[in-house]
């Protein structure tokens, strides 16, 4: 930067008595400020108001991001019992045959299934009960009724071939 005449330089001097400050300040104010577009208020346009609010609103799209993860895992969770029990079944009991047979389904894809492909999911149910009826898991003495029939497993067929 080439200075012509001693005022320039001195302004210069003055205005940027801190090399840390120069064109740099100017840009990083700029992102504060751009981030705090959206806000009400003297939170928008004023520089030391605004960098409070854009960092607490930082803190809490971090903190959003488990809570979301969390809500969703939730929202699976609870669908996925609504469609078990509705089919007669229970949730604990539905995973339990589920992860017997070696059926690796995670809760989204569960709740997909139960809301979008009831017969499917229909499907998985009376699986995981035969399962759980055959491996004689804990509470399948308390289910309503009898399990399904017309499903076949390994265990059945194994069965079969010994008589």
């Amino acid at each position: 930067m080439v200075f012509l005449d001693v005022a320039k330089c001195a302004r210069r001097v003055l205005k940027y008595a801190d090399p840390n400050k120069g064109p740099d300040e100017f840009y990083r104010k700029r992102n504060i400020l751009r981030l705090s577009a959206h806000f009400y208020g003297r939170a928008r346009n004023c520089y030391s108001i605004a960098v409070r609010k854009v960092h607490r609103a930082l803190v809490y799209s971090t903190k959003g991001r488990k809570l979301k993860r969390e809500d969703m895992r939730d929202l699976w969770t609870i669908r996925t019992t609504a469609a078990t029990e509705e089919l007669g079944l229970p949730f604990p009991l539905f995973r339990a045959g589920l992860q017997a047979s070696n059926v690796l389904l995670n809760r989204k894809s569960l709740a997909d299934l139960a809301i979008w492909e009831p017969r499917t999911f229909k499907a998985l149910t009376d699986f995981a009960w035969s399962r759980a009826v055959e491996d004689g898991l804990t509470n399948v003495d308390k289910l309503k009724s009898d399990p399904p029939e017309h499903v076949v497993t390994r265990e059945m067929l194994k069965a079969k071939k010994k008589f």
